[in-house]
């Protein structure tokens, strides 16, 4: 029997209006065997949560360039604990200082990756790390 497809949704908050990394990304995983959900720009928070659920997803990755990534992430974390999604694999990417990594690791972010991540690395860390597997 054939595992059922990693669903990831992949989404861009706040402002930020950067998103060739993120269309990249979700080609990556595409290419891996993935079903990626892009959410397109400038999502809120609650859109995020709420197409997760909608969705069913495994994995929620956001792309944020904007340099907001812990208020982002920080209302994040809560949301997904409120609505019982404790389960889901959350994953950021963009522009993370080092210095960030621990403060993100400590509400809960599982995966992070910077700019200039390989895309090997984040297929496969979902790969490893997506509920289930």
């Amino acid at each position: 029997m054939e595992k059922r497809k990693i669903r990831v949704l992949l989404a861009k908050p706040g402002l930020d209006g950067h998103d060739r990394g993120a269309k990249v990304v979700a080609l990556a995983m595409r290419e891996a065997g993935m079903e990626v959900i892009y959410t397109g720009l400038h999502q809120t928070v609650a859109s995020i949560v709420n197409q997760a659920v909608q969705e069913d997803v495994d994995v929620i990755g956001l792309s944020i360039m904007s340099g907001a990534h812990i208020p982002i992430c920080i209302k994040l974390m809560g949301m997904i604990k409120e609505q019982g999604l404790d389960n889901k694999l959350v994953a950021v990417g963009g522009v993370i200082p080092n210095k960030d990594v621990p403060t993100l690791k400590g509400m809960g972010v599982q995966g992070i990756f910077p700019g200039g991540s390989y895309f090997n690395d984040i297929v496969s860390f979902i790969e490893t790390h997506a509920p289930g597997r």
